[in-house]
C-alpha cells in the first residue's frame, strides 16, 4: 500500500507566549501543499526494514519517524513487522513539516492496511507523540494552530488559484537560534482576523516573527523574498522556523529566476 505524504506553509506565524515548560506558545495557519509530497510505502514483512531514497538518506534506521510511528502502534496493536520505502522529496530543514507528514500518514497508512479502525481522534492522540505539527496532517486541510501547533481549528481558506513558488536555501537553521530573541504577541492575539484579509494585502501585515531574527543570521532569506516581490509576487514569507520561503503569484513565474537561491518547487 502507498501514500503520498504531502508538505504545508505557515501562512503567518507568530508567538504568543513562553511557557514554563520549555515550549513556545504559537499562532499560525497550517496550509497544506498537495503537490510537493514524499512517497511513502509498506508491504507486511518478518522483520522491520525501512529503505529510504531520494533525499535526507543519512536518517538512522531506528531515528527515522515513520519507524518510530509504527512503533507506536505495534505497542498497542499486535501488528507485523513491514518492509518501508521512503521516498523522500520534501526538502530537510525547510520548515515544510516533511518529517512530521511522514510520520502522520504512516499512522493512517498502518490503519488503513491492517484494518485497526482508529477513529480520527485516536489517530490525533498517537500523532501528538511524535510531533507537536504532526495532528495537522491528520487533518491535511487549512487550520489555525494554537498551543505548540496541536490546537487545531480548520478552517475555509483556500489560495489555490495563486501560483506558488518555494524556495530552499542551502542553509541551516537551528531551533535554539530561531527562537534566540523572537518576539512575543500577546496571547490574546487573534490570527484569524489577520488572516481573512484580502492576500494582496497581507504584504507587512501578515508575519513570520521569526524571520527578524534569521534574516540578520542569514540574509539570503530577506534577498530572496524581495527578489520574489520584484517579480510580481502578491505576499512572501518563511514557512515555519525555516528555511524555505514561499511566494504567492497571480501569474505564471518563471523558476529559473530563484535558481541561484536553492531548490526550487512550484505549486
Amino acid at each position: 500500500m502507498i501514500v503520498f505524504p504531502n508538505c504545508k506553509i505557515n501562512l503567518g506565524l507568530y508567538v504568543t507566549k513562553k511557557r514554563n515548560d520549555g515550549y513556545h506558545d504559537l499562532a499560525t495557519v497550517f496550509y497544506p501543499v498537495k503537490q510537493l509530497f514524499d512517497v511513502l510505502e509498506i508491504v507486511e514483512s518478518k522483520q522491520l526494514q525501512l529503505t529510504v531514497t531520494g533525499t535526507d538518506l543519512q536518517i538512522p534506521t531506528p531515528d527515522n519517524i515513520v519507524v518510530k510511528a509504527h512503533q507506536l502502534l505495534q505497542r498497542d496493536f499486535k501488528i507485523p513487522a513491514v518492509d518501508i520505502h521512503l521516498h523522500k522529496h520534501i526538502p530537510h530543514g525547510a520548515g515544510l513539516g516533511g518529517g512530521s507528514a511522514d510520520a502522520s500518514f504512516m499512522i493512517q497508512l498502518c490503519n488503513d492496511y491492517f484494518q485497526l479502525q482508529l477513529t480520527q481522534e485516536k489517530m490525533l492522540q498517537y500523532a501528538l507523540q511524535l510531533g507537536s505539527d504532526c495532528p495537522f496532517f491528520i487533518y491535511n486541510t487549512t487550520c489555525i494552530a494554537y498551543g505548540r501547533g496541536e490546537l487545531l481549528q480548520p478552517i475555509h481558506l483556500d489560495v489555490c488559484k495563486y501560483k506558488m513558488v518555494i524556495v530552499k536555501p542551502n542553509i541551516h537553521i537551528a531551533t535554539k537560534d530561531a527562537f534566540n530573541g523572537v518576539e512575543v504577541m500577546n496571547e490574546h492575539f487573534d490570527i484569524e482576523k489577520l488572516i481573512q484579509l484580502p492576500i494582496p494585502e497581507w504584504k507587512n501585515k501578515v508575519e513570520n516573527v521569526f524571520e527578524k531574527t534569521i534574516c540578520k543570521l542569514h540574509p539570503i532569506i530577506e534577498q530572496l523574498k524581495q527578489t520574489m516581490y520584484n517579480n510580481g509576487a502578491l505576499y512572501a514569507s518563511m514557512s515555519g522556523t525555516g528555511s524555505a520561503v514561499y511566494g504567492l503569484f497571480d501569474k505564471e513565474v518563471d523558476k529559473d529566476l530563484f535558481i541561484n537561491f536553492g531548490e526550487v518547487f512550484t505549486a
